[in-house]
């Protein structure tokens, strides 16, 4: 058996900047050269790992300043390319076997010649001009920063978008993405099903998930631009229809209901209500109570740098954090904090045991049905009601839009509106006043 090597032929470099990946079979103290098809630029390439490598923009850049970046490999592209190398050496391996069952002596010479590996090298000697490409790229780059949640709406989209170039037998290509491309993708989106466990044809998605399907194809086309990509402007007049969604969030009563449930022979739900409580009396996100130090509390405030959007906040305490705060002040974390998903778990328990039952219609459009499915309100409280909590508990008991946003951190109006819509018909006063005074010592013992 003789052994395969490949190596990046720098010396014959392309215009591109791409060099050819040469294989090298040797048997016997005899080598034969041999193509592969294959051709990367020197900084893709691994030679003591013998493979592509993918390298995030970051680190590109870094490595290639003044580079156009979209020449370079999508990750798709790499594992092609590695892919087609591996075939190279699984047929070569073929071969020997076979002349070894045939008692065929191997030379290099007659190896290599045997070759029919019908490899397809992926062209990169032209900027990625597909989307699908570009956000198996846009994934890679941004794993390390984007929540797991964003990186799933993304890989949700990849799918969506490779039926519809199947169904279509059409490249979805950047400068291709008019209007006309917004509105059949949102038919098929619309049109897709599925046979539920009673083997009946349901649609598969409802209008709001459609909705955010269709706005993270602007997003991408929108950083594609930024990337100096060439993007066609014909989708702007494209209008995503979006459903006005229900605000899930506590009443006043509710939220003192919770707040002051003797939990005393509960310590696991007693920790669970007071992150919880504390989200929805500074309007912090998991992530963000995640973070939470105590470094960052200094005496009347919380000053954090949150995830979204990236810079400092600063966060007035008031009696009601600063008696969750109280509880953990010996220990190491400001809050008992536990993963998002055991939270979501058992805040639904946690609420159930406070009556948190009122019921709750949710109303969905899938294309131009109806849907409505009523729910007890526990069962859609999640971490994240917290912050809407605190949102429209602020907005009913006096702060102006403009001061909830600056503690919260919107800066997009338009998403913070619905909750302005909620409380509009409400008396305000001021924050102080409305969070403030003395809390019932009898209510407040520790539990």
């Amino acid at each position: 058996m003789g052994t395969i090597r490949f190596v990046l032929r720098t010396d014959k470099l392309g215009k591109n900047g791409a060099a050819p990946i040469q294989g090298v079979y040797s048997l016997n103290g005899k080598r034969k050269y041999f193509k592969t098809r294959e051709k990367v630029r020197p900084v893709n390439w691994n030679a003591n790992l013998q493979r592509v490598v993918y390298l995030v923009r970051k680190e590109a850049k870094q490595l290639l300043p003044g580079v156009n970046y979209n020449f370079l490999p999508s990750l798709q592209e790499v594992e092609t390319h590695n892919s087609n190398l591996a075939a190279l050496r699984r047929e070569i391996k073929d071969i020997e076997s076979r002349n070894h069952l045939n008692d065929v002596a191997s030379n290099p010479t007659e190896v290599v010649k045997s070759i029919k590996s019908t490899t397809v090298r992926t062209k990169i000697d032209a900027p990625k001009n597909e989307l699908i490409d570009f956000i198996d790229t846009y994934i890679a780059d941004h794993k390390a920063t984007r929540e797991p949640g964003s990186l799933s709406v993304y890989k949700a989209l990849k799918k969506h978008l490779i039926a519809f170039r199947q169904k279509t037998k059409k490249k979805i290509t950047f400068d291709g993405m008019d209007y006309s491309f917004f509105q059949s993708f949102q038919n098929f989106l619309i049109s897709r099903t599925h046979i539920d466990k009673s083997g009946v044809e349901q649609k598969t998605l409802n209008n709001t998930t459609i909705a955010k399907q269709l706005s993270t194809v602007k997003t991408f086309l929108n950083y594609a631009k930024r990337q100096d990509i060439k993007v066609s402007d014909k989708y702007r007049d494209f209008k995503i229809k979006k459903d006005n969604l229900e605000v899930i969030a506590l009443t006043n009563d509710e939220f003192e209901t919770l707040f002051y449930l003797d939990l005393s022979n509960d310590n696991k739900l007693a920790k669970v209500r007071d992150i919880f409580c504390f989200a929805c009396t500074t309007g912090l996100r998991y992530s963000d109570m995640d973070l939470l130090k105590n470094e960052h509390i200094k005496k009347d405030e919380i000053r954090l740098i949150v995830k979204k959007p990236k810079e400092p906040l600063s966060i007035p305490l008031n009696p009601f954090s600063n008696v969750i705060l109280a509880r953990y002040s010996n220990q190491a974390r400001p809050l008992p904090m536990i993963s998002n998903q055991k939270l979501n778990d058992y805040l639904k328990e946690l609420c159930k045991l406070a009556g948190i039952n009122d019921k709750v219609e949710i109303v969905r459009f899938r294309g131009a049905a109806r849907e409505v499915n009523t729910y007890k309100k526990y069962e859609l409280i999640g971490v994240h009601t917290g912050r809407k909590t605190f949102a429209t508990l602020s907005l009913e008991k006096g702060m102006s839009a403009e001061e909830t946003m600056a503690i919260t951190g919107h800066k997009d109006y338009k998403s913070f509106q619905r909750y302005v819509t909620v409380t509009e018909q409400r008396k305000k006063t001021v924050m102080l006043r409305a969070w403030g005074g003395q809390l019932s010592e009898v209510k407040l013992r520790a539990v």
